[in-house]
């Protein structure tokens, strides 16, 4: 009989054989699993333990303009990076480091703790800093080349071109709408490690080269832009605006010549600038277009044929629409004129009129022809919509008011798309900002050709808008962007800006749209003027900007003048303005009536401190120039004086009005001998400059040319 102690061995050793079985066949499943499943994670995982990779950033492609000019490249740059498992002393390492890269040295030593396979130290340093780090030849610290964006041109076209983050990422403009073809594939330096972090010689060392982006062709042509960005510098400085802008686009394909907006900033630096100047206000600001919204009000009338050219308005000063009354801008108004006149005097009274005739159904078909209340498509980010009353709210007033380019937000480049098409014979086009894309080897990979979106109106329509718009220039409001031996056709705006209660006093939006030569369109061109100081209609200030503008772009593209017995009709009609600032407010006077001009003068001051239009500037015979004789309309700070030595007193007080400065004449004579204060002194915008002129004549070279010193800029 077996004894109880024997069974009792027997139970104990069955339960565990069971029990080693039971662990057995779990370390056998789990082997399994991770054999069968887990496979591919353990060999990653071990992989991972051995072996480094060390990122080697895409080469960013470039941006040209249309004829191959470079607007934005990559250079090479050196960055710092830590492998922490092969740092020995990570609170020594930081320490070097910091001082070296102007870190926190304990933010940097608890990186440097943290178990991870890579960590970048500082990116993009400078080559000084880079040497530095390198002489260390400290453990687990490396360098690797990246690449840096650089705009070669800094502000010039920075709207556009946008700006990169640290990982040459596209943030805005073109940078970022075509990010996915800039910015490349990135490669890697692969290298394996023992189990103590030292590099295994002869063991895993491969390179994957990075693949370049490739490179981008706008259809911005670099001198055009140079030219539009120059006028505004300067209309920016005379008026003293909140904003400026400038686009130009070739009306027969659509492309983007010039576009900018100031004030501005650098790509190269954006960070240094407010978030606000980064905003591209041509394609992302909506704004009501005042009288230049009234082309599309004429193309939807004509084009419905609820009017002719010839057709006779009665403009009494205002006229009554649900209740409101709806003022002329001429007090008094412009009494009988044709529908022709009507644009010529830019008429509200003769819109609202029209645009009642039209009616909402018709009107509202054509503002949506044209592309307004929706993106443009154009390929930059952030374009707006603009803004209209709903079509099923919509009341007579809304439709008086807008016939006048009020009640509705347009963007810019919505309304110079919209004038394009009217230059085009009616076929609206995409705006487009690029032309194509090349890879490294040159083949285009996309080209952007014209792309028509619809016919708004048929061409004879087209024509006579063209017509009509030629005239407005020729003898109309917009008189001032007339320019020598060219057809201009063009509308001026002049609208008040929109506040918390209603319409803001003195804020206002002056511009001008147009395009030229009328007859066979090369260019449209949109010129912004937001909330200016002192005068404010668009025929006054923003005209003669388009006028510089467009008078530069036709030199540029050798487009010759026409020249024809129209054209010399309407020249022999205009004269050239005088300069006549710092003269005294009777000379100056004088002599504006002696070239055929009438004379208005604001405030009470003894000289003339500025005018408008500004010197040389064309106008038709008898047109009024505003002089102000007050304070003149520089920005603040201090101003260098000029060496006057030997200049006429027309030249020295054409320098000095040129600076923002006054002049006291004395002595009677040819050229300048002395001057208070002296050349090189600080003095702030407005102070007066006495100068001396010696009665002898001013001496001249052999080559017939003065002898005269060059001035401070």
């Amino acid at each position: 009989m077996v004894s109880a102690s024997h069974v009792t061995i027997r139970r104990r050793a069955a339960v565990l054989f069971v029990f080693v079985a039971l662990i057995m066949v779990g370390l056998i499943g789990r082997l399994i699993y991770l054999q069968s499943f887990r496979s591919p994670w353990l060999a990653e995982s071990a992989t991972d333990q051995r072996v480094r990779e060390i990122p080697v950033e895409a080469r960013r492609g470039v941006i040209y303009d249309r004829h191959g000019r470079e607007l934005a490249v990559s250079v090479s740059s050196e960055s710092v990076y830590a492998i922490p498992a092969e740092i020995t002393s990570p609170e020594e390492t930081a320490a070097s480091l910091a001082a070296i890269l102007n870190l926190d040295r304990e933010n940097l030593a608890a990186k440097l703790k943290k178990r991870q396979s890579f960590l970048w130290i500082k990116r993009k340093i400078e080559p000084a800093a880079a040497l530095a780090v390198r002489k260390l030849a400290l453990p687990g610290v490396g360098i690797t080349q990246e690449n840096r964006r650089h705009y070669p041109h800094g502000r010039l076209a920075s709207h556009v071109l946008g700006f990169t983050g640290i990982d040459s990422q596209g943030l805005d403009g073109v940078e970022l709408a075509f990010d996915s073809y800039l910015r490349g594939r990135p490669g890697a330096v692969v290298i394996e490690y023992d189990a103590r972090g030292r590099e295994i010689p002869q063991a895993t060392h491969r390179y994957v080269p990075p693949a370049a982006g490739q490179d981008i062709y706008l259809t911005i042509d670099t001198v055009i832009q140079q030219i539009v960005e120059r006028e505004l510098e300067k209309v920016l400085r005379d008026t003293q605006a909140q904003r400026v802008s400038i686009v130009a686009i070739a009306p027969a394909t659509g492309e983007i010549l010039a576009l900018a907006n100031k004030p501005d900033y650098d790509p190269n630096d954006f960070a240094a600038f407010p978030p606000k100047l980064w905003r591209n206000n041509v394609v992302s600001n909506a704004y009501e277009p005042g009288s230049t919204f009234k082309i599309i009000t004429t193309a939807a009338a004509l084009g419905e044929k609820v009017v002719s050219p010839d057709d006779r308005f009665f403009d009494p000063g205002s006229v009554e629409v649900q209740g409101r009354h709806i003022h002329c801008w001429r007090h008094g108004g412009h009494g009988s004129q044709s529908f022709t006149e009507v644009v010529k005097n830019s008429c509200n009274v003769g819109f609202v009129n029209v645009g009642l005739r039209l009616g909402a159904e018709a009107f509202y078909r054509h503002i949506a022809a044209f592309g307004f209340n929706k993106p443009t498509g154009i390929d930059l980010p952030g374009e707006a919509r603009g803004l209209i009353v709903d079509y099923a709210k919509v009341k007579p007033i809304n439709i008086a008011t807008m016939a006048i380019g009020q009640s509705i937000a347009v963007t810019p480049i919505q309304l110079i798309t919209a004038a394009a098409a009217i230059a085009n014979d009616g076929q609206l086009l995409r705006p487009q900002i690029v032309r194509e894309v090349r890879d490294k080897d040159g083949r285009v990979t996309r080209a952007f050709a014209p792309d028509p979106v619809a016919r708004v109106i048929d061409g004879k329509t087209a024509q006579t808008v063209q017509g009509i718009l030629e005239k407005v220039v020729q003898d109309g409001t917009g008189r001032n962007a007339y320019i020598e031996g060219f057809r201009i056709a063009g509308k001026t705006g002049t609208a008040q800006k929109v506040g918390d209660r209603g319409y803001a006093q003195g804020r206002y939006v002056a511009s001008f749209v147009g395009f030229a030569p009328a007859d066979n369109p090369r260019i449209a061109l949109l010129v912004i003027i937001d909330e200016p100081v002192g005068p404010y209609y668009g025929g006054l200030i923003a005209a003669p900007v388009f006028g510089a503008v467009m008078r530069d772009i036709l030199q540029y593209l050798q487009v010759a003048p026409q020249g024809g017995p129209a054209e010399r009709e309407q020249a022999a009609a205009h004269v050239a303005v005088p300069a006549v600032i710092n003269l005294p407010v009777a000379d100056a006077a004088r002599e504006l009536k002696a070239a055929g001009l009438a004379v208005r003068i604001e405030e009470q001051g003894e000289r003339v401190a500025d005018q408008v239009p500004k010197p040389a500037s064309r106008v038709p015979a008898g047109a009024s120039i505003l002089l102000y004789t007050k304070t003149p309309r520089y920005p603040d700070g201090e101003i260098t004086i000029p060496d006057l030595t030997g200049l006429t007193p027309r030249e020295a007080t054409a320098l000095l009005a040129d600076l923002g400065l006054l002049i006291r004449p004395a002595g009677g004579g040819a050229a300048a001998d002395r001057q208070d204060p002296a050349p090189g002194g600080k003095v702030v915008a407005g102070s007066e400059v006495s100068v001396h002129f010696r009665e002898e004549a001013v001496k001249f070279g052999s080559d017939g040319n003065t002898n005269i010193k060059p001035s401070a800029p």
